[in-house]
């Protein structure tokens, strides 16, 4: 279910409690849940992740992600809890797993990562990056 992006990054779609082992037993460090609360009536809810993630020592951090696209502050703030995971391993998650390997992609080429090595990682994880290939380049050429 988790899809490794990289060797530091994990994509999946919306997890469950008993997830937070499974991620626990991969030496997950951080848990991103890029998906707005009420999304769909069938998610677990965020603060019950973030309880059980907590309980077995692993950091959570929300920065939901609308169907309405990405904005900086998202972008920034996913940088950010990538650089504050460290070494530690990263599972993000949303309904599918998209939105959250398009915000990483987003957040690598802000970070300097070459576009078409964002592209790779994301193919080789089964994500289709093609989309937002334009503001990945964007950010990238910024960050040079």
């Amino acid at each position: 279910m988790f899809r490794k992006i990289d060797d530091k990054t994990f994509a999946s779609p919306q997890i469950e409690l008993a997830d937070v082992a499974e991620a626990q037993a991969l030496g997950i460090g951080m848990i991103i849940n890029n998906r707005p609360e009420d999304e769909s009536p069938d998610q677990t809810p965020g603060a019950e992740i973030e309880a059980a993630a907590k309980a077995a020592g692993i950091a959570y951090v929300a920065i939901p992600v609308t169907h309405a696209g990405f904005s900086m502050l998202q972008v920034e703030a996913m940088q950010a809890a990538l650089a504050e995971a460290g070494d530690k391993p990263v599972l993000a998650y949303c309904r599918s797993g998209t939105r959250s390997t398009l915000l990483w992609a987003l957040a690598q080429a802000r970070s300097g990562m070459a576009p078409e090595a964002i592209a790779a990682h994301a193919a080789g994880a089964g994500y289709d990056v093609s989309p937002i290939m334009p503001q990945i380049d964007f950010l990238a050429a910024q960050a040079r």
